[in-house]
């Protein structure tokens, strides 16, 4: 079935209600009537017959029911994944007018990669707190692969972290900072940890915890062992988590494939030792991806002039 422009503007702009974005995306996310019913404090009769509501404003099938539970169509991806934008931007503007009406700034929601969570992001939220002490900052971390689809979604309102070119599209605005060499670290105890000297080849042994196999970082670290004619370590925990990773360098003995800064910082605190063996690897840089032109509140636009001050201060440091 086809639609006709005028129809599809008239439901999403008049027809279509807040209660049917919300079963929408309940129903997306627990992909089974029951549960979904549950969430929403409704009955299941009362969910199926206002899923037949707007499937009827639609003229098309949203959802179907499967042996696996209920599976949404190819039109119903389409219209949750409206559904999460709009309810987005209704939660971002409640936060935004209660922040105004109880006297604080506001709140930021944050997508960060490991590689600028410690000292980058860090340091500009205390910047942001010493400015707007009531702003309150979400920070969720991740990769570009889990971050991107709520960054779209209207669910974060910046992310933090490598712009890796394969993720690049046209609704997507990026601004590079600086880029960050890489290093390897192990746990302070480990037999590796005071050794002057450390070659590939004892590297490839050790356990280590690695980026997912589709960061460009564990890519060209495999690289760099078939550079030296050795196969890449097989034992191997692959994790974007930097509490999972640390974890594993402290208790595993693993080894870890971190930027230089984040090595450094967690160095001079006793956590972690960085190996002296020299890692030539260009990644790309690190930076800022927005939405393009989708208006930001005034934290989150405060947060991203607190990341770049905090960047400008960081070149200057030795």
């Amino acid at each position: 079935m086809t639609f006709a422009t005028p129809s599809i503007d008239r439901v999403l702009r008049s027809n279509l209600k807040l209660k049917h974005l919300q079963l929408l995306v309940a129903l997306d996310q627990f992909r089974h009537l029951g549960r979904a019913s549950e969430f929403l404090s409704l009955t299941q009769p009362a969910v199926s017959k206002t899923l037949a509501e707007v499937e009827r404003l639609f003229g098309v099938a949203l959802f179907v029911r499967s042996t696996r539970g209920t599976e949404p169509t190819a039109y119903g991806q389409t219209v949750v994944r409206f559904a999460r934008s709009v309810l987005a931007d209704f939660d971002r503007t409640r936060d935004e007018i209660a922040a105004v009406a109880s006297g604080a700034a506001g709140r930021v929601r944050v997508g960060a990669m490991v590689v600028a969570t410690p000292v980058l992001v860090s340091r500009a939220i205390a910047q942001l707190k010493q400015q707007s002490p009531q702003t309150s900052v979400l920070v969720e971390e991740g990769d570009l692969t889990r971050l991107l689809p709520p960054l779209r979604q209207g669910e974060l309102d910046v992310f933090v972290g490598r712009l890796e070119p394969g993720y690049a599209a046209p609704d997507l605005e990026t601004e590079a900072l600086y880029t960050e060499p890489m290093c390897i670290v192990c746990g302070p105890r480990h037999p590796l940890a005071r050794r002057r000297r450390v070659d590939w080849a004892e590297l490839a042994a050790q356990p280590w915890v690695m980026p997912p196999p589709w960061a460009s970082s564990r890519i060209k670290l495999n690289q760099m062992f078939y550079k030296h004619r050795l196969n890449p370590p097989v034992d191997v925990i692959e994790s974007a988590s930097f509490l999972v990773t640390l974890t594993c360098l402290r208790e595993h003995g693993a080894m870890g494939f971190w930027a230089q800064s984040v090595a450094e910082h967690y160095r001079d605190q006793g956590l972690v030792r960085v190996l002296p063996i020299e890692v030539p690897i260009d990644l790309p840089p690190v930076g800022l991806i927005t939405v393009r032109g989708r208006l930001r509140t005034p934290a989150a636009e405060q947060f991203m002039a607190c990341l770049r001050q905090v960047n400008a201060v960081l070149k200057t440091e030795p």
